[in-house]
């Protein structure tokens, strides 16, 4: 199960698996209004990039946005201690933890653990940035929208001070 499940944080790291999902025009054989069902396992997973991820990060890319929707999706597991880095979505983000221990933080607020059946709501434009517990990996399951092709804007690494702290961070964004 834990296999199973995992999240999308880049568009530009998902949109070649997510190409394939569905065809140019719609469902197979051009019908946009056919259903189109991607089997599981039909998509590959993919490392987090070191340049956005501290740690051993695996997505899963689940969907894309098909115009004239916007959204799209994916499952991310976050290693012990493995994080994203601070970061922005410009029409923001719902996550949603599957299994584990995690941690999500936005800037000037404390660290908070989150858990299975927790669902956060990250605002438009708001620095933040999540991942596992020191101890435990954590999956969840990443909703976002495209704006002008952009779902996020990465940011400076989260510091092994900042994913340690207690204490929530200056409120004013850097």
């Amino acid at each position: 199960m834990k296999l199973f499940t995992t999240t999308i944080l880049s568009l530009s790291l998902l949109a070649p698996a997510l190409a394939q999902t569905v065809p140019p025009g719609g469902a197979k054989g051009g019908d946009p209004q056919k259903l189109n069902i991607a089997r599981n396992g039909s998509q590959a997973s993919t490392q987090g990039p070191a340049d956005n991820f501290t740690g051993s990060v695996r997505v899963d890319p689940l969907f894309q946005a098909n115009a004239p929707s916007r959204t799209a999706g994916a499952y991310v597991t976050f290693e012990p201690g493995a994080r994203s880095a601070w970061h922005t979505h410009p029409l923001g983000q719902t996550l949603i933890v599957t299994a584990g221990v995690g941690r999500v933080q936005r800037w000037g607020d404390p660290v908070e653990e989150i858990r299975p059946g927790d669902r956060i709501w990250i605002p438009p434009g708001q620095k933040h940035w999540h991942g596992a517990s020191p101890t435990t990996a954590m999956t969840h399951l990443a909703i976002q929208e495209q704006l002008d092709g952009k779902v996020v804007e990465w940011l400076e690494k989260v510091s092994d001070a900042q994913y340690d702290a207690k204490a929530p961070l200056p409120k004013k964004q850097p």
